[in-house]
């Protein structure tokens, strides 16, 4: 036998030994195991009803309206702030307000609920709502709003919110306003608490 035989030879029976010794590598018990995890994110879902909060015509002077509406939270996390962002347009029926605006004479009295009309949880006027920030308004309102119920507007509950409007009677000449109309929209804005360990 040459050479070359002898090394092939040689070379056949090493890989023939590390085929055994790998195959018996697997002769070992083995076992394996699987493991997932899912995560789905709440929803936070606000709304008003009836969307239409006040519709009230001929009014003056003097004249208070009571509404009421609710705060709904059709999600499924509870809502610890709610931010509230007014904007109004008024119609100037004769044009001659002298550069007044008909949101200063219309206030706006927060109430926890329909017996407590004298005690407001907090009153301004459409016109400074209107220009106020939103942690502002959280601050004056809706921090004993919500402090009234849990400090919170719970998942799949909902609150009767009060609300006094006012025609300011400020003993002064306001035959400028005849006719006028005021249109509001009020934004509401829910928004989750924080974080917790799960």
């Amino acid at each position: 036998m040459g050479i070359k035989q002898k090394l092939g030879l040689g070379v056949a029976s090493a890989a023939l030994g590390l085929a055994l010794v790998g195959g018996g590598t697997y002769a070992y018990f083995s076992d394996s195991a699987e493991a997932n995890a899912t995560f789905a994110a709440g929803t936070l879902d606000l709304s008003v009803d009836p969307t239409t909060i006040i519709n009230v015509d001929n009014i003056k002077p003097g004249d208070t309206m009571l509404r009421s509406f609710d705060l709904i939270n059709g999600g499924t996390l509870d809502i610890a702030t709610i931010d509230l962002i007014t904007d109004y347009t008024v119609t100037d029926a004769e044009g001659d307000n002298g550069g007044e605006d008909f949101g200063d004479h219309i206030r706006v009295n927060f109430l926890l609920n329909a017996d407590k009309v004298d005690l407001p949880i907090w009153s301004t006027t459409l016109s400074d709502l209107k220009g106020m920030d939103p942690d502002v308004i959280a601050g004056n309102f809706w921090s004993q709003y919500l402090g009234e119920r849990g400090g919170k507007l719970g998942a799949g509950t909902s609150d009767k919110l009060y609300v006094q409007y006012e025609f300011v009677e400020n003993n002064q000449d306001q035959n400028k306003f005849q006719g006028d109309t005021l249109v509001l929209e009020w934004t509401f804005n829910g928004k989750q608490g924080a974080g917790v360990a799960r």
